[in-house]
């Protein structure tokens, strides 16, 4: 089976449900995902109705389609879906991915959703999937997303420079982050162990 089969899997502990995304999610997605706040740094703006059907079926033809592993947050308290989060650019020969394209709806920040969301990506990644680099990359202007890149142990490497349009036309400069193999034990007993802070939640 190829990465993008064997990522597609159900993580959880007992603050988050991570789970593959689904024609039948698209509503409940759809009821958190109409914030501008939220895509002020992504590479798409969902401003309408129009706007998030685009989005959401990118998501679903991304997935079909092996190019990501696009996963919904159900925040286990509320039982409400909370946001998403996804592999991506998963290089199986190279034993390299991304975790990104990450949000979640005003009323699940600070909560801690985004920190346990991403243990489960890493520990997935590290542990079953045998990756040796999971990176993440931001908007080097997202500075809530940088530091809580920072905060859940990732090293900062470098910006690629002009690297994409965004809506409006900036060329955004991204800036890259990771977190190696051989990191992952002290990354792993920092996303344990830290208190819930409201940085550990930035997404992008």
């Amino acid at each position: 089976m190829t990465w993008a089969q064997n990522a597609a899997a159900v993580l959880e502990n007992e603050h988050v449900l991570l789970r593959p995304v689904t024609e039948a999610d698209r509503e409940g997605v759809r009821a958190v995902a109409m914030d501008p706040d939220i895509w002020r740094y992504f590479v798409s703006a969902v401003e309408t109705d129009t706007d998030f059907e685009k989005f959401f079926d990118a998501c679903l033809a991304d997935q079909a389609a092996g190019r990501r592993v696009v996963y919904v947050i159900t925040d286990k308290a509320s039982g409400r879906i909370a946001g998403s989060m996804s592999y991506g650019n998963m290089a199986e020969v190279d034993a390299r991915l991304e975790i990104g394209w990450s949000w979640l709806g005003r009323d699940f920040r600070g909560q801690g959703i985004n920190r346990w969301a991403k243990y489960l990506l890493l520990e997935h990644a590290f542990e079953k999937l045998g990756a040796e680099r999971v990176e993440f990359k931001t908007d080097i202007l997202n500075t809530q997303a940088r530091r809580g890149l920072r905060n859940i142990g990732a090293v900062e490497e470098g910006t690629l420079r002009s690297f994409n349009y965004m809506p409006g036309g900036r060329r955004r400069d991204a800036i890259f982050y990771s977190v190696l193999r051989a990191e992952w034990p002290r990354v792993q007993q920092e996303l344990a162990t830290k208190p819930k802070v409201s940085q550990l939640d930035a997404v992008g």
